[in-house]
């Protein structure tokens, strides 16, 4: 059905199963094809049977999700290229109609009134479409799409940055602000942890990250939980090639106003601050004080407080003996990421994410086999070995080199655990 290495999009009438828009794979799928993957969907729900997801023998894969009744999202993956979790397309699914609610509000979504006219104002969502199906197997480490946590780096000296962004959202008249750093989330105000969701930190750090184009926006949102039938204003500012800011305001302060007022009182004397930023982006998503071992690959950190999370991929080994494999490419090692963090959410770690799998499928939930919570969990494969492990706050997934013990890698994660914790108080 889908060549190899294919990822398409496909979204439809949940009633009457007009198409609307496909997205993805340069070669589309038959109007046939998806008149029966949509066939078949509708033919189970007439008969009680809700049709979550299928997979073939070749290693395709096909996801459906219905949304307020109103739209249906299929996704499908083609086999033979990078391995995409079913956890992945569901979350594909999630983030997708997140980014439509947030450019069109949910209200033109639940009601559709006129199909051309809505196909017409979908085509605005294209671009964030576009960056989250290139996010399921990327090579630059966000993972917010998966875990449906914050990507984010960790600034060495952070004092004075956030004290001025502080300012510049007080000055702005909201308690909504964040600073990016090559769409990363580097520094955020107190109420953008605590009031947005994570899923709507995601789809707007991705909607800033697309207009990295611009020098300043104004640009009105819906929040998907939060605000999703008014809309509230964006304001995004290009301080810097690669670093943005942003506040979540009301008809207030102007873009001219803030953009020729505000940027140049609180952000000028910190340019110095914000190179600094950029140039730690190029070298790795910690600060340099945080050294970790030259046999981890790759790993994972997420704060399960604030839903913040951290990758890291190092692209060089530094102190690796000269008989020490070669690394991995940073793609490999991702998708390895993204597949062990796959592994242990649904397998072992009561989470979120478990939950919204187990529900949508028919195989035995195997966590039920335990009788105990784990909290700890390891595998072993011919490209290296992986460690995962949960706190009441912290969820951390690290792969390691073949030449690590088995039995020291506990000790290999919780060093580098308290390592970046104590480094950062992340």
């Amino acid at each position: 059905m889908l060549q190899a290495e294919t990822l398409q999009l496909l979204c439809l009438t949940a009633t009457s199963g007009v198409p609307l828009f496909s997205r993805g794979s340069a070669k589309q799928l038959p109007f046939s094809i998806i008149g029966s993957l949509n066939g078949v969907h509708m033919f189970g729900a007439g008969h009680g049977a809700q049709l979550m997801s299928c997979e073939t023998d070749r290693g395709s894969r096909v996801v459906w999700g219905v949304f307020q009744e109103s739209l249906m999202l299929i996704a499908v993956s083609g086999g033979g290229g990078p391995a995409i979790s079913e956890l992945q397309l569901r979350r594909l699914l999630e983030n997708v109609w997140n980014c439509m609610v947030l450019v069109l509000g949910q209200d033109e979504l639940a009601n559709i009134r006129n199909v051309e006219r809505l196909k017409r104002e979908l085509r605005s969502c294209f671009r964030l479409i576009d960056m989250l199906l290139e996010r399921v197997s990327d090579e630059q480490g966000f993972m917010g799409d998966l875990t449906q946590c914050a990507d984010c780096m960790l600034l060495s000296h952070s004092g004075l940055l956030q004290e001025a962004l502080d300012s510049f959202a007080q000055a702005a008249e909201s308690e909504f602000g964040c600073l990016l750093v090559h769409g990363r989330v580097a520094l955020a105000t107190e109420k953008w942890w605590s009031r947005l969701t994570s899923q709507e930190v995601v789809v707007l750090s991705v909607l800033v990250h697309s207009l990295s184009g611009a020098s300043s926006c104004d640009y009105p949102v819906f929040l998907p939980q939060g605000s999703p039938t008014v809309a509230i204003r964006l304001l995004s500012f290009q301080l810097l090639p690669g670093v943005h800011v942003c506040v979540l305001c009301g008809p207030k302060p102007s873009l001219y106003k803030a953009e020729n007022e505000l940027i140049g009182r609180f952000w000028s004397t910190f340019v110095e601050n914000l190179r600094s930023c950029l140039e730690q982006a190029k070298h790795s998503t910690l600060p340099p004080s945080v050294s970790l071992r030259w046999d981890i690959q790759a790993l994972l950190l997420i704060n399960r407080e604030s839903r913040r999370a951290v990758t890291v991929c190092p692209r060089v080994r530094s102190g690796a003996p000269s008989e020490a494999t070669p690394l991995l490419s940073s793609a490999r090692r991702l998708e390895l990421l993204r597949l062990f963090y796959t592994f242990a959410v649904t397998r072992y770690f009561i989470s979120q994410e478990a939950s919204v799998l187990s529900a949508s499928t028919t195989s035995e939930d195997f966590s039920k086999g335990f009788t105990h919570v784990p909290v700890q969990c390891y595998l072993v494969t011919d490209e290296c070995k992986c460690y995962g492990l949960q706190s009441s706050q912290h969820q951390l997934f690290v792969l390691m080199d073949l030449s690590v013990p088995t039995f020291a890698l506990r000790t290999v994660a919780t060093q580098a655990l308290s390592a970046i914790t104590a480094a950062t108080g992340f």
